[in-house]
């Protein structure tokens, strides 16, 4: 009975400090992200107009369309797809935000897998 007492506490007590999401707030802008590319640390940078992304990854442009599923969902969709593999929608979850950025759970649509990533806003 003190272990479920306990545990309903922490829970209560967790759930009045849930860290507020302003996904609005990323809607637009210019954002980097960081990621591990076969070992090595690579830069992205995509800027992002509410319905459509465009990404700049070591010196190639690829244009995104963005379909908004609420505030802090959305489906990107490659509109110049190279291959079988940039033909597949990705599903992006803003999971937090902060003041200049937010951390973000993704995966291909239909597929059970997801990794998760960090976004820096750089302007508006």
């Amino acid at each position: 009975m003190k272990k479920f007492i306990l545990l309903f506490s922490v829970l209560a007590f967790s759930a009045c400090f849930q860290q507020e999401k302003n996904c609005t707030d990323f809607k637009t802008g210019t954002f980097e992200f960081e990621s591990y590319l076969n070992g090595e640390m690579v830069n992205s940078r995509f800027e992002r107009r509410d319905s459509i992304e465009i990404d700049y990854f070591q010196g190639h442009t690829d244009t995104s369309s963005v379909r908004w599923i609420n505030d802090c969902e959305y489906i990107l969709k490659n509109l110049n797809p190279k291959n079988m593999a940039e033909k597949k929608p990705i599903h992006i979850k803003i999971l937090t935000t902060s003041k200049n950025g937010y951390i973000f759970e993704y995966g291909v649509v239909g597929e059970t897998r997801k990794e998760r990533g960090e976004v820096r806003k750089v302007e508006d």
